[in-house]
């Protein structure tokens, strides 16, 4: 599979240069999903815009999804027809946007799809996730029909982890796209 058709699906706010998903862009040439608003996201426009780029790419995508871009995944697999396009999906600490810190920020984007992909899915999760409680990640993984990975204590997995190149997440990605 051509690296550019390993889509990588940043969270709110995007993923900064120290993220492992930057960090794999660079070392890798997998693309970016850009989105046009980071700060204030509607659910609509980045599911319009996933759709867009999954149809720009001929053959099957890989997506690499992070807090909100699991989110998005879910959200987009429910309404798109074209998720015989995914071949898999690595899905990295989901954000839950339905906690009530969460609710005014990300309006648009509760509740959240509760539905299984179409598509295999393993779910990376931290245990101590500021941002989605491990039972709540495990609630995902289970309604999504995604196999559960636990990072032990790590945070959100971003780059206040200090995760680097995070290769034991790009294993799990190899994994999937070897399947």
């Amino acid at each position: 599979m051509s690296p550019d058709h390993v889509l990588v699906l940043p969270g709110w706010q995007s993923s900064g240069p120290d993220h492992w998903q930057s960090r794999w862009e660079s070392l890798h040439g997998y693309t970016r999903v850009q989105q046009h608003d980071w700060v204030s996201p509607l659910r609509g426009d980045w599911i319009t815009r996933l759709e867009d780029v999954v149809m720009s790419r001929e053959g099957p995508v890989v997506l690499v999804a992070h807090s909100l871009g699991c989110i998005l995944t879910a959200a987009w697999a429910t309404l798109s027809r074209n998720v015989h396009r995914v071949q898999s999906a690595l899905l990295v600490a989901p954000g839950d946007v339905e906690r009530p810190e969460l609710q005014a920020p990300l309006r648009s984007w509760s509740p959240i799809a509760m539905q299984p992909l179409p598509f295999p899915s393993v779910l990376v999760t931290s245990r101590n996730d500021p941002y989605c409680h491990f039972e709540r990640a495990q609630d995902l993984a289970r309604a999504w029909g995604s196999r559960l990975v636990d990072a032990g204590p790590a945070g959100h997995l971003n780059a206040d982890s200090a995760l680097g190149d995070w290769p034991e997440g790009h294993a799990h990605l190899q994994a999937l796209m070897a399947a």
